[in-house]
C-alpha cells in the first residue's frame, strides 16, 4: 500500500468536506424548489466528489429567497 504520511488523504479529505458543506449551504440558500434542494444535498452526501462536480456543472442557480 501506498503511505502518504500524516497529511496525505486527511488533507485531501478535509478539503472535500469543506467544499461539501460550502455546497449544501449555497443549495439550501437558493431559490429552487424545495424537492430539488433535497435532491441536490441527498447527491452530494451519497456521493461527495462526484456529487459536488455534478452540482457544480448542473446544479441550481439564482439568487437567496
Amino acid at each position: 500500500m501506498m503511505n502518504l504520511g500524516n497529511g496525505g488523504f486527511g488533507l485531501l479529505g478535509l478539503l472535500i468536506f469543506v467544499a461539501d458543506i460550502w455546497a449544501i449551504l449555497n443549495i439550501a440558500q437558493s431559490g429552487a424548489e424545495n424537492l430539488k434542494k433535497a435532491i441536490w444535498i441527498v447527491i452530494i452526501v451519497c456521493l461527495p466528489v462526484l456529487g459536488l462536480v455534478l452540482w457544480f456543472l448542473f446544479g441550481p442557480r439564482g439568487g437567496r429567497t
